[in-house]
């Protein structure tokens, strides 16, 4: 059985190691590896490639590649490359981008919600063997078609945040990724309206992947480490997001919003409620980290993807993790 517990490739892991990482997942046993694009590290539909041709059953996705840094087609044809050569094994994750990544490229576009959508319009359209023609607001195409479509169309998970791109991925994606810190509360929220979304389009209920920043222990004394190691790292998160849908789904972000006005991820790790941090990120002991990776499939998760967060404590942390794979 693929157990429902992925891995999110660092996206500092040197290019010359992802076909390593890549093995060691597989043999590990995690069901899926999802590999990011933040921009400037690694190049995410490069690094699935890598990671696909090193080896055999492991399905690879991107979380998330931009809607505006590739033109859909190019897309499209990178990602039915992919789907010809390894069938049924990549999935396509595309989201908005980090904004600031993307105003560093001169890619700032005044509708993102329109550019994902023609993204996803385009990309579906292309890799069915569809022709292509559209004038959108951000992405055009004159009788665009693929040479080597895939049999099969390439799965599209979306990475959103807030309610209109939930109801966009309920509308026309198979799946959602949802971002490192949410919350099983937030995971419950979006898997209500991205289930009624979907119901509303007549389509099939789409599948909810949840990104979970991880670091666990095997042992008891070790345990008790693991809250204070991933804390400023949570603190350094929510001090760059400020204010975020993740977090107002266990009504912190009025908090978040005074810690800031009275300086940055100091003050956040200075402060923070223990509740943010139990609901944010799984830690502790095995034990521990059974309990809290079940609240997050109780909440409508359908896989749930290992962020170890702690480069300090990453590799005990994975070895605490695997032990659990059998169990989900």
């Amino acid at each position: 059985m693929t157990s429902k517990i992925g891995l999110l490739m660092g996206s500092t892991t040197p290019p010359e190691k992802v076909a390593e990482v890549a093995r060691e997942a597989e043999a590990a046993g995690f069901g899926e590896l999802w590999v990011p694009e933040d921009y400037f590290f690694l190049g995410g539909m490069a690094a699935s490639a890598i990671a696909l041709g090193a080896t055999e059953r492991i399905k690879v996705g991107t979380a998330v590649v931009s809607s505006v840094v590739r033109h859909p087609a190019l897309l499209a044809m990178e990602a039915s490359t992919l789907a010809r050569a390894y069938p049924g094994r990549f999935r396509a994750g595309i989201g908005h981008g980090v904004p600031a990544w993307t105003a560093q490229m001169g890619l700032t576009v005044p509708k993102p919600m329109s550019a994902l959508r023609e993204t996803v319009t385009g990309f579906q359209a292309l890799v069915s063997g569809q022709k292509h023609t559209a004038d959108g607001l951000v992405h055009g195409f004159t009788e665009v078609a693929l040479t080597h479509p895939p049999a099969e169309p390439v799965p599209v998970y979306l990475g959103v945040l807030g309610d209109k791109g939930i109801a966009l991925a309920g509308e026309m994606a198979d799946g959602m990724v949802v971002s490192v810190l949410a919350t099983p509360e937030y995971v419950a929220a979006t898997r209500e309206k991205l289930d009624k979304a979907a119901a509303s389009a007549g389509r099939e209920k789409p599948q909810l992947v949840v990104l979970v920043a991880v670091n666990v222990a095997r042992d008891a004394a070790t345990a008790s480490m693991t809250v204070e190691q991933i804390k400023p790292v949570l603190a350094f998160y929510l001090a760059a997001t400020g204010p975020n849908p993740l977090l107002a789904s266990i009504g912190g972000n009025d908090a978040l919003a005074e810690m800031l006005t009275r300086g940055g991820p100091e003050v956040v790790h200075a402060e923070m409620p223990d509740q943010w941090l139990r609901a944010m990120s799984v830690t502790g002991g095995t034990a521990d980290a059974r309990v809290a990776f079940q609240r997050f499939f109780d909440a409508g998760a359908d896989r749930v993807v290992v962020v170890p967060l702690v480069d300090a404590g990453a590799e005990e942390s994975l070895a605490a993790v695997r032990e659990l794979l059998p169990e989900f």
